[in-house]
């Protein structure tokens, strides 16, 4: 360039391609090129900034790329003194092409050639690449920060069926970005036949979705339109429900187990009707109702029944008969399956009874330590949800009120688009078998039923998995993890999408998180997690993600297969009325125009008559909305 009229005469030209090592692309800038703020056409760019875009003429297409580094180190290569090439200098990773009449497209076909022409990306070229194509199939989230004149949209196959992965620190806008985007997802206008099942871990999304969601929660509160939580224990596997009940078996009392449960399934009734399938196809793992209160009452009383034996008989020959023990008014007691009551036996003998002729012995020997965990489990009326669900909990003729069919039109029928399963009210000891056992019913129901009208083939269904870092982790050998390992791998074929959102991706299984087509990351100040996302990332984005640690609230870094270029997107947070309850406590209650605190509270008012009774009541019923909620008492200053 001449140097006597250094200024380029096209001013969105940057300077000239000089090293190319694979989609690592270094640029020296011009001398005339400025640096900082320059207006193309009446509108600002910020030059020589990490996250900017470049756009390098090829051809008949144009190759975009990304400001990964800026400066000295930038250059091929650098003496000891860091300054051989000087400081004009850019790295640019390529990450797509398009322009002069093609649709952009991720990828490239071909790489620039040393002395290629480098521009700055206008406002025109970004409203271009970000356009959706098929409007229909995008859906907005915010805007690109650096135009904020253009929707940062994503591209709904990708998102839902390439699964995706929310992830920031806490304060970031983690949740109130879950809420907006759900929220675009289920506008009725735009997609009414949407199908989401959100998985809320602490109650956070009960009124984020307005009249979009039903909420079930264990401890539901039908005054704000909760439903109760069912999980019908006979939907789940017979290791599920063996691993829940009794805490785990093995060896022969397991196939005892098995086999009765299996025994019993044969002869149930779903719904009050017999049995639709062939029942030698039945086995302990079909989906079919059967009673574990009289389960238990049977096991029970083969391990604790005492038999009449003669004296002289071989063992082999005792009666199958028992002996009850006789109540106050000399009638034997049975017990009762439904209300877990026990049966009474004569206890064992060593000898003969008071006529000479008997002795009473045990009917079955080994452990029994399972049936009396299944018992304590059957009266936790913490694990009701699960062992008594409501229409779906089962008779001793194995009858039910409701089927399957009922359940799952309630989790993912078409009268709301938006589920929120709260189970925030779930013992810990159970949580993640729980977890499991609703990602695998939602998957396996999809799968078995992928080419039905409301199967996942036809109507795609999204999970949205909340606090995922909890049940997820990478030493997690549990139900949860495992369900969710299948989930990532093979549901994009069954149509059913998964969407991980956690504050510590670095905890996350590797496995799970890579499968992760799109990332949307909100400000990570943690260095882990960082090196996290970089490592699932498809592009080689090393220096855009270096700003994790910088973005503001509500502001995320979208990359990934539901984006055309790497963006940062400014999150649009949803309407007052529909954020989850996740906001900061406030330590000082600001003021309102009238020179008093918005609401009472903080530290800053002196509180009178104090009442800890209602948050004991909350405590031990383990519902937030058990006591009403008042304003606290100011002390009169």
């Amino acid at each position: 360039m001449n140097k006597s009229n250094p200024k380029p005469a096209d001013p969105t030209r940057l300077g000239t391609v000089e090293d190319v090592a694979g989609p690592s692309v270094r640029i020296k800038l011009e001398e005339g090129t400025e640096t900082g703020l320059v207006f193309v056409r009446g509108e600002g760019y910020r030059v020589g900034q990490v996250g900017s875009f470049v756009r390098i003429p090829a051809g008949y297409s144009d190759l975009y790329g990304i400001v990964s580094q800026v400066g000295a180190g930038a250059s091929p290569s650098i003496n000891e003194s860091g300054l051989n090439f000087g400081n004009r200098w850019l790295r640019v990773e390529l990450v797509g092409e398009g322009g002069r009449g093609r649709k952009f497209e991720r990828g490239i076909s071909q790489y620039p050639t040393i002395g290629d022409l480098a521009h700055i990306v206008t406002e025109s070229d970004l409203a271009a690449i970000y356009a959706p194509g098929e409007k229909r199939s995008y859906v907005s989230i915010g805007q690109v920060a650096s135009a904020e004149s253009i929707p940062a949209c994503l591209d709904l196959n990708k998102l839902i069926t390439r699964h995706s992965a929310l992830v920031g620190s806490t304060g970031a806008g983690k949740s109130t970005t879950v809420s907006s985007l759900l929220n675009s997802l289920a506008e009725p206008a735009t997609f009414p036949g949407t199908r989401i099942v959100l998985l809320d871990l602490h109650g956070e999304y009960a009124r984020a979705f307005g009249d979009q969601a039903r909420v079930f929660r264990v401890n539901s509160n039908e005054k704000n339109g909760e439903r109760p939580l069912h999980v019908p224990y006979w939907a789940l596997t017979s290791e599920e429900l063996v691993n829940v009940a009794t805490s785990g078996l093995s060896g022969v009392s397991l196939a005892q187990f098995i086999e009765e449960i299996a025994g019993m399934k044969r002869l149930s009734k779903p719904a009050g009707k017999d049995l639709s399938i062939d029942v030698n196809d039945v086995t302990a793992d079909t989906p079919l109702p059967f009673c574990i209160h009289k389960l238990w009452h049977d096991l029970h009383t083969f391990y604790y029944a005492t038999h009449n034996v003669a004296p002289s008989a071989n063992q082999t020959e005792q009666s199958r008969t028992y002996e009850l023990d006789a109540s106050d008014d000399d009638q034997p007691f049975k017990g009762d399956a439904l209300s877990v009551t026990r049966p009474r036996f004569r206890p064992t003998t060593a000898g003969q009874d008071a006529n000479g002729v008997r002795i009473f012995k045990s009917s079955a020997e080994g452990p029994r330590t399972h049936i009396d965990t299944l018992e304590a489990k059957l009266r936790d009326k913490r694990l009701s949800f699960l062992f008594k669900p409501g229409p779906w909990s089962v008779k001793e003729d194995g009858s039910t009120s409701k089927d399957l069919d009922a359940l799952l039109q309630d989790w993912i029928g078409g009268e709301k688009p938006i589920t929120v399963l709260d189970l925030s009210g779930i013992p810990p000891s159970v949580l993640d078998d729980l977890v499991g056992a609703v990602l695998r019913i939602l998957f396996d129901s999809l799968f078995w039923g992928r080419n039905v009208e409301v199967g996942g083939r036809h109507r795609p269904l999204l999970v949205a998995l909340e606090e995922a870092h909890t049940y997820l982790s990478k030493e997690s050998k549990g139900r949860a993890a495992a369900a969710a390992r299948r989930i990532a791998k093979e549901g994009r074929k069954y149509g059913v999408g998964l969407m991980l959102v956690s504050q510590r991706p670095s905890e996350i299984d590797p496995t799970i998180l890579s499968q992760c087509g799109t990332m949307i990351a909100m400000r990570l100040t943690n260095e882990a997690d960082r090196s996290q996302i970089k490592a699932c990332a498809s592009d080689n984005l090393e220096g855009l993600f270096s700003m994790l640690s910088i973005l503001r609230t509500g502001e995320a870094l979208v990359v990934g297969e539901a984006v055309g270029l790497p963006m940062r997107a400014l999150i649009t947070e949803p309407p007052k009325g529909r954020r989850p309850d996740s906001g900061d406590p406030k330590v000082v209650v600001p003021l309102g125009e009238d020179g008093k605190p918005v609401n009472p509270g903080g530290w800053k008012d002196e509180v009178d008559n104090e009442n800890f009774a209602k948050l004991v009541v909350c405590w031990r019923t383990q519902n937030v909305g058990a006591a009403p909620v008042k304003s606290p008492k100011l002390k009169e200053k």
